[in-house]
């Protein structure tokens, strides 16, 4: 089955194939740590982790897939070569008379480093790289894509990729979290530590095989003596419109797979798998009732995005209920105030408060 050849797609198709493509129709960008795509730069920040690029959603969209490979750029000639100019030697660094004896009433200096006399130290030996396994008791939806650098299978069943020694079963992979098989970017030159291969081009890049063999990950298993996740503070904040409440979890890396974000009529419940065994676990209790089905929730790289549906129109005192608030005000106005309210010129009353207003 072919795959498509276009930068940020590379899904596998059949001829004939009609489904809509989308993908990056410009070049990668990495400067200082940094990685983001030039055509889309203004809309998705650059990120620092390399697979948080790969996940990186499209910006174009095409009518259909393409397995034709789109031609290199054409690459400028480094102004090293032209440049005729001798280069000067180094000259060597001078060792200075670091100590000196007196015998008879003659100074004898020696250049010896003192360094040089004392016992050479050894390193200490390296802790043992362990690499992540799958967690076969873990309920892995299908299409899940194989958290292994440089494998492109997706999950269809456990008895075709977990189960057994199929042919689906076989892995082929860069190691991870193994330091030595991190991408590598330099100069130019695109590849992994871990193997001797160097490109020029990103899309070689991608293409890159594994040099491992072994089993998929779609999940991984937790690390033996920590069972229990710790618990974790995170910040939130929101913002109102006339019918929607938006509000902000600013929790970095949350596992999208393994978090739950529940909508309910008057409350919302967040289960936020984060990294390095920690989580966030919060039941908001919202000041209005909300529209479960029409609130949506979007996961980025730095924060959990969640944008909740009134069901009327009244404005927010604040995001959640508590003790202290006075029940009879069910309304703010204003153009100030911290808590997301909005400046509207009309007063807006719920059925309790209506008979109020005449």
């Amino acid at each position: 089955m072919p795959r498509c050849t276009r930068k940020g797609c590379t899904k596998e198709f059949e001829e004939g194939n009609t489904d809509e493509c989308i993908f990056h129709n410009g070049a990668p960008v990495f400067h200082e740590g940094l990685k983001s795509w030039s055509c889309c730069s203004d809309v998705y920040k650059p990120v620092l982790e390399f697979d948080q690029f790969m996940a990186i959603p499209g910006c174009t969209k095409a009518e259909r897939h393409t397995a034709q490979v789109e031609g290199p750029s054409p690459v400028a000639p480094s102004k090293t070569q032209n440049d005729s100019r001798p280069v000067e030697p180094t000259p060597k660094p001078t060792t200075a008379p670091s100590s000196a004896k007196v015998q008879d009433g003659v100074e004898t200096f020696s250049t010896k480093s003192l360094a040089s006399s004392l016992p050479r130290q050894r390193p200490a030996p390296a802790e043992p790289e362990v690499e992540e396994e799958d967690d076969l008791e873990a309920i892995v939806t299908s299409g899940s894509a194989c958290k292994h650098n440089g494998c492109k299978t997706t999950f269809e069943s456990n008895e075709v990729n977990r189960l057994g020694d199929g042919p689906g079963t076989e892995c082929l992979y860069h190691p991870r979290p193994c330091k030595s098989s991190q991408p590598i970017f330099h100069e130019g030159s695109k590849g992994y530590l871990c193997c001797k291969r160097r490109v020029l081009e990103f899309d070689e890049f991608l293409k890159i095989e594994g040099c491992k063999k072994g089993r998929h990950l779609f999940i991984p298993k937790k690390p033996a003596g920590k069972t229990v996740d710790e618990q974790v503070a995170c910040r939130i904040d929101h913002y109102q419109t006339a019918d929607q409440v938006h509000v902000s979890v600013f929790a970095k890396k949350t596992d999208k797979e393994r978090s739950i974000v529940k909508f309910e009529a008057e409350s919302v419940l967040l289960d936020l798998i984060l990294p390095n065994s920690k989580r966030f676990t919060k039941t908001l209790d919202l000041f209005g009732p909300i529209d479960s089905e029409g609130s949506t929730v979007t996961f980025f790289g730095t924060k959990v995005e969640l944008v909740l549906q009134k069901i009327d129109r009244r404005s927010w005192t604040v995001l959640e209920k508590t003790e202290n608030l006075n029940p009879n005000i069910a309304f703010t106005f204003g153009v100030s105030g911290r808590t997301g309210t909005i400046g509207a010129k009309d007063l807006i009353l719920d059925d309790n408060n209506q008979h109020r207003s005449t």
